[in-house]
């Protein structure tokens, strides 16, 4: 527990018609009191003069929320006050500057909290994810990770190799007794079974991402093919620089969509060609590279145009990895047909454009999404997931070799430890509370 009470503003940027404030430690009790004279009923609103320092600021709601049934397991209080810029600015100049009481840091009050012991790291990440929501797809993955699913999966894996440990450490440890089966009959099928189960949450890991992160769509071709306009279209935008000069667009440009709540993110990108232009030379590398780490790519086709075959997106030095998906588009419908298409479009009338949305969406997996069922959708989920299975694996081959099969576990639970946040949790606390509000 701390000894230093922070203090924020943690609803929205003023000016507004309501302003929170927040308050999270010892200190939280004596600014209350020092208001109305004794603290209030627990966890109801009171109205009431807002003076501090013998002024009246303002007159507002107050709440008092003893901890640890907090949001930081410390005592906490809240003043909702008239959203002004003057009243905000000056209550938390007149509370900050008393003694033992600061100004929050970004995240502070959920680090609060995750020390605590209110939220594990998963759920942590789950508020951040719930924060930055802007889909309904985005918000109820987050929503399901701080309400805790993925912690109670992984809750259950470990008990269940923390099981596994204790019998086979016990079993090493009367290995002598006539008595002990030294090699448990059931040992390497639970231990199998776990890797199965662990493996199935991986395999949703794509769709996971997909959800949190958006759907991500590179148009591509040659200059000239309709890229720019086909993105201004599909987003009902003047994003991007619309030229019948070839060569016009030499840098990424992201539009994001949401289509019946699923982020789809449309990626112009630089037409395809050979050049003595640098600039656009160095705009045709990152078009490749924004390709091949897509999860589609729309080649765009003109009837106007010769042909070109999209380039190969395979990666050499990454064989096991899958390219992404090409699919060719027919731009300019209402000049002709191109041979081979899969959609046709025309940014100028606006035919076949919402069929392509649909397309989109689609393919893009959320119409058949359970969201419920997705429990792994951050890179760090898929790290620590893919080390306890590696563990588990090696634990099932060590059958024999008790001692090594117990040190496979433990290293199964450590990964599981490590994602819930039990262990090297700071340097991912420090970089996630970087993106939080200040009163958050």
């Amino acid at each position: 527990m701390s000894n230093d009470t922070i203090i924020a503003l943690s609803s929205g940027s003023v000016p507004s018609g309501v302003a929170i404030i927040r308050l999270s430690g010892p200190a939280a009790a004596r600014v209350l009191t020092d208001m109305l004279g004794a603290l209030p009923e627990p966890r109801r609103l009171k109205l009431t003069d807002i003076t501090i320092g013998g002024e009246t600021l303002d007159r507002g709601l107050v709440a008092w929320l003893p901890g640890p049934r907090s949001f930081t397991g410390e005592d906490c209080a809240e003043l909702q006050v008239h959203g002004s810029p003057a009243v905000v600015r000056t209550i938390l100049r007149r509370l900050s500057s008393q003694p033992d009481i600061r100004l929050a840091e970004a995240g502070e009050f959920t680090r609060r909290a995750f020390e605590n012991g209110k939220l594990d790291l998963t759920e942590v990440e789950g508020l951040g994810d719930l924060i930055l929501a802007e889909t309904e797809n985005q918000r109820r993955l987050a929503h399901a990770r701080l309400e805790g699913g993925l912690t109670r999966q992984v809750e259950r894996w470990r008990e269940q190799l923390l099981d596994l440990r204790a019998d086979i450490e016990a079993r090493l440890d009367f290995s002598d007794e006539g008595d002990v089966d030294a090699s448990p009959a059931s040992w390497s099928d639970d231990a199998l079974a776990l890797h199965t189960a662990i493996n199935g949450a991986l395999s949703v890991y794509r769709q996971g991402r997909i959800l949190r992160d958006g759907y991500r769509v590179v148009l591509a071709g040659p200059p000239n093919a309709g890229k720019s306009s086909l993105l201004n279209a599909l987003s009902r935008s003047d994003a991007a620089i619309v030229s019948d000069e070839p060569g016009t667009t030499r840098d990424l440009k992201e539009i994001p969509l949401d289509i019946d709540g699923q982020l789809i993110v449309l990626i112009d990108s630089a037409g395809l060609r050979e050049t003595t232009s640098r600039a656009e030379a160095i705009g045709v590398d990152r078009a490749r590279a924004a390709m091949r780490a897509a999860d589609l790519v729309l080649w765009l086709q003109a009837p106007d145009q010769v042909s070109v075959a999209p380039p190969d997106l395979r990666e050499p030095d990454q064989p096991a990895r899958n390219p992404p998906d090409v699919v060719t588009i027919a731009t300019k419908k209402d000049l002709g047909a191109v041979e081979g298409a899969r959609h046709s479009v025309s940014a100028t009338t606006g035919a076949g454009v919402s069929e392509l949305l649909a397309f989109l969406h689609r393919v893009s997996g959320a119409p058949a999404a359970r969201t419920a069922d997705i429990l792994v959708s951050h890179e760090r989920d898929r790290e620590a997931l893919l080390a306890a299975s590696a563990a588990l694996a090696d634990a099932t081959s060590h059958v024999d070799e008790l001692e090594l099969a117990a040190e496979d576990l433990r290293r199964a639970s450590h990964a599981l430890e490590r994602l819930l946040g039990r262990m090297d949790a700071e340097a991912v606390l420090d970089h996630l509370f970087s993106a939080f509000c200040i009163g958050k």
